[in-house]
């Protein structure tokens, strides 16, 4: 037997991910067990649990495989800081104490805090993207599209995959940049830099793209082939503490949002008009990359193909037959696509393709037995009832039809940012009031932020303009029957829809399609609510409220539960009523 264990970490969303003979056993996110949202750090944790689910040691350990290059990192800092002397040297002084300190002993650190003293392999950033994106698709052969912020050198890459190989045949570098970009406007529009993009993604809908003339006369030269040169004069990040420069704040006519701040019209218009740009660039190099390869299949990865709106808007433009999109699509996913490149490219293995694909759903987190739940519950003194997964199906679409938000805890946590059926929280998305509520008074943030609708996959195409399977939440459709009116955020308040709660506000949805066999206890419970309702679909959004982790395990569920006004929460068989908690004698909220 060959284990592998693939790391990403140090820049953010630190992961960690285990092979088995090539086979995906097990793949999670720091954060979840640190409960620091983003977390960068080594990840301690996420390996050790790795290591503890396959009951092995990092001595029974053949290979760890890190996400990226230091060395070549280290380089393009250096060539960065010298070329912008003396604007840079604030930031030159910020970052080279970690440098030298962390980043540049990095082998002697993994060696030491895992306690393995084997081969260590390094894969380019983006090369990690393409093999976490084509190994694990169903697909023998096809055109690979990679683009983020920055990874050594790379910031956009197109290649192909074919069997176990991958050939990476452009390359676009820093600091062109479209992740970079986006990101510069998500800090402009006042929201954090690498966690606020999809703020800015769901902002978008309510402006009007007025300002993409001036984008693109100013800020970015994009070709038809897809290829693009940003006007650095307009930038910071090269340099700065900071992504734009003044030259950027006198274009869009003053200074950044205050975060928090009220949102004006200006910024709305701003998400619009940078998504727009941002849509065709990405077509175009889905375009280029498809005509490059000569195949009609595309795979995905990199920080923007979690862009669902924009990965929707390549199967509109029917570029292509058809598109896989790594659903750890960012920089937790680079520790699936090092392991990867190790197995096939180092090792030279032969790949076994999967149907659908090799990601079990990306269900590849822990999971807890019943006895486990049972105890934090007595040991919490909440009171419960333990029912058979029928009766518990049955009861739960039940108390949504009385429109009651559900906490929903069940078997192994996801892997990536979305909550795709086994950490989420539920509830009805016929009445728009539901999208009001659960944003306010469940998940406590922004009132303009869409929630997501998971749907029956054979009746997806009932619901939604939508041809085949989206199972990991990365597409975006439109909603049948969706009519919305008003402008700016008045818009939110005048959607019609059948299912407004999960219609944004240009009549779109980040579906989420679920099929028996991938989630057998989920499909029953859409089975259930629809046989009570007509209605196949569930709003389903993660399980943890705004600035926190999706949670992990069950204490994590409990205390999460305690303190927003979920009425229920459902782990595995057993059903907590959060009226009856209440009147417990040790009912306490954190």
């Amino acid at each position: 037997m060959t284990y592998i264990l693939g790391i990403s970490c140090w820049y953010h969303d630190a992961a960690a991910c285990l092979l088995k003979d090539g086979i995906l056993l097990a793949a999670a996110q720091e954060e979840r067990f640190t409960r620091i949202k983003h977390d960068a750090s080594l990840p301690v944790n996420a390996i050790n649990w790795c290591l503890d689910y396959a009951g092995i040691t990092a001595k029974d350990l053949d290979i760890v495989a890190y996400y990226d290059k230091p060395f070549l990192k280290f380089e393009r800092l250096l060539e960065t800081y010298l070329a912008s002397v003396p604007r840079g040297i604030p930031s030159f002084l910020k970052a080279m104490p970690v440098w030298l300190k962390r980043s540049l002993w990095i082998p002697d650190i993994l060696r030491k805090e895992i306690g393995f003293d084997g081969r260590l392999l390094f894969c380019e950033h983006h090369e990690s993207h393409a093999a976490s994106a084509f190994f694990p698709s169903p697909f023998e052969s096809a055109a690979i599209l990679t683009t983020d912020g920055v990874g050594e050198w790379a910031t956009t890459s197109i290649g192909m995959g074919n069997q176990s190989d991958i050939v990476l045949q452009k390359e676009i570098h820093f600091p062109h940049s479209l992740g970079l970009l986006y990101s510069t406007f998500t800090g402009y529009c006042g929201f954090r830099v690498n966690s606020g993009e999809y703020k800015l993604m769901g902002l978008a809908p309510y402006g009007e793209p007025r300002f993409v003339q001036l984008i693109c006369d100013h800020l970015i030269d994009l070709k038809e082939d897809g290829s693009y040169r940003l006007n650095l004069d307009y930038f910071a990040y090269p340099w700065g503490l900071r992504m734009h420069s003044r030259a950027f704040e006198h274009l869009f006519g003053g200074r950044a949002r205050i975060p928090e701040s009220p949102i004006t019209r200006k910024e709305i218009d701003l998400a619009r008009s940078i998504q727009v740009v941002i849509e065709e660039a990405i077509s175009h190099l889905a375009r280029h990359a498809v005509s490059v390869s000569g195949l009609h299949q595309l795979c995905m990865a990199g920080g923007v193909a979690l862009n669902c709106v924009a990965n929707g808007k390549i199967l509109e433009s029917k570029t292509l037959e058809k598109l896989w999109i790594q659903p750890a699509a960012g920089d937790a996913g680079g520790a699936l696509g090092a392991a990867l490149m190790a197995w096939h490219q180092y090792m030279r293995s032969p790949r076994e393709i999967h149907s659908p694909d090799a990601m079990n759903g990306a269900r590849l987190g822990p999971s807890y037995d019943a006895d486990e739940i049972r105890m934090v519950l007595n040991e919490a003194s909440i009171p419960y009832e333990e029912l058979d997964y029928e009766e518990l199906c049955g009861r739960v679409a039940e108390l949504l039809v009385d429109q009651k938000v559900i906490g929903w805890f069940q078997g192994r946590m996801e892997y990536g940012p979305r909550a795709l059926g086994s950490r989420s929280i539920l509830a009805d998305p016929r009445k728009l009031s539901m999208q009001q509520y659960v944003n306010q008074s469940i998940k406590f943030r922004e009132s303009f932020r869409p929630f997501a609708p998971a749907v029956l996959e054979e009746k997806s195409d009932e619901w939604f303009e939508l041809t085949g399977r989206s199972p990991y939440m990365l597409l975006t459709s439109q909603v049948k029957g969706a009519q919305i009116r008003g402008e700016g955020l008045q818009k939110q308040q005048n959607i019609t829809s059948p299912i407004a709660a999960v219609t944004h506000v240009d009549g779109s949805a980040r579906v989420q399609t679920v099929n028996h066999r991938d989630h057998t206890l989920f499909h029953q419970l859409l089975m259930e609510f629809e046989a009570r309702t007509g209605c196949p679909v569930l709003i389903n959004t993660s399980f943890n409220v705004r600035g926190e982790p999706i949670v992990c395990t069950p204490q994590d569920a409990v205390s999460c539960f305690k303190n927003t006004d979920m009425d229920i929460l459902v782990m595995g068989s057993f059903l907590v009523n959060k009226e009856q908690a209440r009147a417990s004698a040790n009912w306490s909220v954190n």
